[in-house]
């Protein structure tokens, strides 16, 4: 048997130099190799993003762990939120009227794919907001809307940090952060001129139509009936109340819009068609609060453009005030009290406006359920409160049986249907006077922003930004909704659009 004998030295440096050149002339023909040399940095871009592609859906199918196959959105977004993140905020908004709660094990739940997006933009803001300080208005910053929205804001990290359970109301006011830097520093950045409104108008206004038609080919699978209507509305919204308070508060809008383009054009018929389509939809959600709500709205307009804001203000605290000494002297609430047996539900929608009005409705009772819990909660802790969202985990222990329900055990862990005694509970007496500040001075500052402006197409949006926080005010005496996607954003951009028509050539 032959042995073969080590290489020598020369040996080794000429098969490395013929290697190199056989490589070299293999480039030269190698279609592979001219493909590469022609391409382009874009085309790099698109070859890597294919790749997170395939590497995310690829991920997700092996580890079970679905979610990463949303990661190259997730980049995507990141890239456009860099290069323009105005689309993104625009997105966002068309994202509210589908968004859905998912409830995921630890005892939470996240709104998708809204709150992943206000949380990314919530990042961008900070960013833009340190990296332009020299081009933001400081005007928007000083106006008195925005001075009492901070004070809130403070007195809530105050409460925050005397909470019964920090990490609830730390959780809380996190929240509450990414909605005011979001739908206020952001709204007040982006839309400041009727172009602006009008991209966010129409951004938000075709996908709202998309879910009311939805919703409404579902109730008539039912012939409309009052029982089957909450699970026509699933998933897009929790429930009728949250359904109607987002066509009430946005229908002010819809009327301005008409106004935006000639009469009888294809746009203004557009325009005219969803106005019909959210009345027919306030209709047949069989929510007593939307018609309220609608009529207060109303009233909110004639008493603004009557200059009567003070006087209709201080009227109403007046009625409130005397309703309290009135109900808590000699403990005259308990004479309110329900029959356990007769409080039920209804499912005829006259039959349950006559519960209403007898006391026997349970939805209606139950919130009076926990109203009194609160205001024995609020003797307790009168200074801070017991911390921003913990009045369901600590009412039950004030609660007053005699205004118990069948539903009273509260399995979905609701919370007190009322946002200005939630602010009594969880901020005490300072929290509830403060936002009661900001409620007033809204409606005072912009009865004054709408009658100095000279421009019927500002006065336009104001009008609109106002009445469209009334009716959001009236839904908040039985329904806690700011804090919801749905109606808190545009609680916040309604703010923000006022101080840019005082302070901005909108």
């Amino acid at each position: 048997m032959s042995q073969f004998s080590p290489l020598s030295s020369h040996a080794h440096l000429n098969i490395y130099f013929l290697t190199l050149k056989s490589l070299r002339l293999m480039s030269q023909f190698s279609p592979l190799t001219s493909l590469v040399s022609r391409l382009s940095a874009q085309d790099y871009f698109y070859i890597a993003y294919a790749a997170v592609l395939l590497i995310g859906v690829v991920l997700g199918l092996v580890t079970g762990f679905y979610p990463l196959m949303g990661l190259p959105l997730a980049l995507l977004l990141v890239y456009v939120a860099v290069v323009d993140f105005r689309k993104i905020f625009y997105l966002l908004l068309a994202c509210i009227p589908f968004s859905m709660e998912i409830h995921i094990p630890g005892a939470f739940s996240v709104n998708l794919p809204s709150e992943p997006l206000i949380i990314g933009l919530t990042l961008v803001c900070v960013f833009y907001l340190f990296a332009n300080l020299d081009k933001v208005n400081g005007h928007f910053f000083r106006h008195p809307l925005m001075l009492v929205l901070l004070l809130h804001l403070a007195w809530m990290f105050i409460a925050t940090l005397n909470s019964e359970l920090f990490l609830v109301s730390i959780k809380f006011f996190t929240a509450k952060m990414w909605y005011v830097l979001v739908f206020v520093v952001l709204t007040g950045i982006l839309i400041k001129k009727e172009k602006d409104l009008r991209a966010l108008f129409w951004c938000f206004f075709i996908p709202l139509l998309i879910t009311i038609g939805i919703v409404l080919m579902r109730q008539s699978a039912s012939g409309f009936s009052l029982k089957d209507s909450h699970r026509a509305m699933q998933p897009f919204y929790h429930n009728h109340v949250v359904y109607a308070a987002l066509l009430s508060l946005f229908l002010p809008y819809v009327v301005v819009a008409q106004s935006w383009y000639k009469r009888w054009s294809r746009t203004w018929w557009m325009v005219i068609f969803g106005a019909a389509i959210i009345l027919i939809g306030i209709q047949l959600s069989y929510t007593r609060t939307a018609y309220v709500a609608l009529m207060l709205g109303v009233g909110a307009y004639v008493v603004i453009r009557l200059r009567l804001v003070k006087i209709a203000v201080g009227l109403g605290l007046v009625v409130v005030l005397a309703g309290v000494i009135y109900l808590s002297h000699d403990n005259k609430y308990l004479d309110y009290a329900p029959n356990y047996e007769t409080t039920i539900s209804h499912y005829d929608f006259n039959s349950l406006l006559e519960a209403t009005y007898k006391m026997e409705d349970i939805s209606t009772m139950e919130r009076v359920y926990r109203w009194v819990a609160a205001v024995q909660m609020s003797k307790e802790e009168l200074l801070t409160g017991f911390g921003p969202g913990n009045f369901q985990n600590f009412y039950q222990q004030y609660t007053v049986s005699s205004f118990e329900t069948y539903v009273s055990d509260n399995p979905e862990r609701s919370g007190i249907h009322n946002y200005y005694l939630m602010m009594l509970t969880d901020q005490g007496i300072p929290g509830l006077i403060i936002f009661l500040i900001l409620t007033v001075v809204i409606l005072v500052k912009g009865e004054h922003i709408y009658h100095n402006s000279s421009s019927p197409k500002r006065r336009h949006v104001i009008i609109a930004a106002l009445v469209s926080l009334v009716i959001i005010d009236a839904f908040l005496i039985i329904n806690d909704l700011i804090e919801t996607d749905k109606v808190g954003a545009f609680f916040f951009m309604n703010i923000a659009l006022l101080i840019n028509c005082d302070v901005e050539d909108f």
